[in-house]
């Protein structure tokens, strides 16, 4: 009569619920005994005993749980064998750039630590993808995972993510674009990703490199001068910036720069790959987040003009 009673009354989890961590080849008989020393079990070998007559007992899986209050033996039980454990997320920003990307990993305090180095160098032969430049080649995604995943196949996740999203858009690209490869689709978007300041404008951002690729103009876009200045920039950009060469120096130097800037969403991409009708040539900021599209370098120098020298 006790075991049976054991068996339908819910166990003394506290009100707001607990976490469970679950180490790998743990028994139930050991998963019992921190239950009883926690004092949400006082009898641990009731549920051993039942773990067996449910035959559960063998199929404990490994990781965090979280224990809901007024949960039962029996489905305690079923959610060790089902796995069902705690999902972490993390979430990957567009725009960020690879060192902002790594930041924001080395401080999770739930991602395995494999990686003795944020070297960008260091980080690609990690993966598996030694001297490819990584700037560029994470999907911007919130990523959900459970306890005890490594930082390396967190990055790997995230990788091959864009490997594949970015393959299957570039299958599907307009015809006639200057761009003669996915990475060239990938470096072009993480410009029209920097320059973007509502969704709305991405298409004919990337209309605008778009139709400046195929007329043989330089790019002219700020945000590559500022990658290229690196850890000096100093939040301004400068006449004399404009004038520096870099290989990003997209002012100094006509096409692409050699490597994306920032990581690009899946909107700069698409933008990138179906850009809006050919129409302006130039565009600049209103100093609201969005843009003033010019066709003409007169209209253009009138609307720096009016946004910018606010003349």
């Amino acid at each position: 009569m006790d075991f049976q009673a054991f068996r339908q009354n819910p166990l003394p989890v506290p009100e707001n619920g607990t976490q469970l961590l679950v180490k790998p080849g743990s028994s139930l008989r050991s998963i019992a005994a921190e239950l009883q020393q926690r004092q949400m079990l006082e009898h641990p070998t009731y549920l051993v005993v039942l773990g067996r007559y449910l035959r559960l007992d063998s199929r404990i899986q490994a990781g965090e749980y979280r224990l809901r209050a007024g949960i039962t033996p029996g489905q305690l039980l079923q959610q060790l064998t089902d796995g069902k454990v705690v999902q972490h997320s993390i979430t990957l920003v567009e725009g960020e750039t690879f060192r902002e990307m790594m930041k924001r990993i080395s401080e999770d305090s739930v991602l395995e630590r494999e990686l003795v180095s944020t070297d960008a160098a260091e980080v690609m032969d990690a993966l598996g993808y030694p001297g490819l430049h990584p700037e560029g080649r994470f999907l911007p995604e919130t990523y959900h995972f459970p306890r005890g995943t490594s930082d390396v196949a967190f990055l790997r996740r995230a990788y091959l993510d864009m490997e594949n999203f970015l393959h299957q858009a570039w299958l599907e690209r307009d015809e006639g674009l200057p761009l003669d490869s996915p990475y060239e689709a990938l470096i072009l978007a993480s410009i029209v990703e920097k320059e973007t300041g509502v969704p709305e404008e991405r298409a004919l951002i990337a209309s605008v490199f778009v139709q400046r690729l195929r007329k043989g103009m330089k790019l002219q876009t700020d945000p590559t001068v500022i990658y290229g200045i690196g850890d000096s920039y100093d939040g301004d950009i400068r006449y004399r910036d404009l004038r520096t060469d870099t290989p990003y120096n997209t002012y100094t130097r006509f096409g692409l720069p050699p490597t994306p800037i920032a990581m690009p969403g899946k909107e700069a991409i698409l933008a990138v790959l179906h850009p809006a009708p050919a129409g302006a040539l130039y565009f600049v900021s209103r100093g609201d987040g969005t843009h003033h599209f010019s066709q003409t370098l007169a209209e253009h120098n009138r609307a720096v003009d009016r946004y910018q020298r606010k003349r």
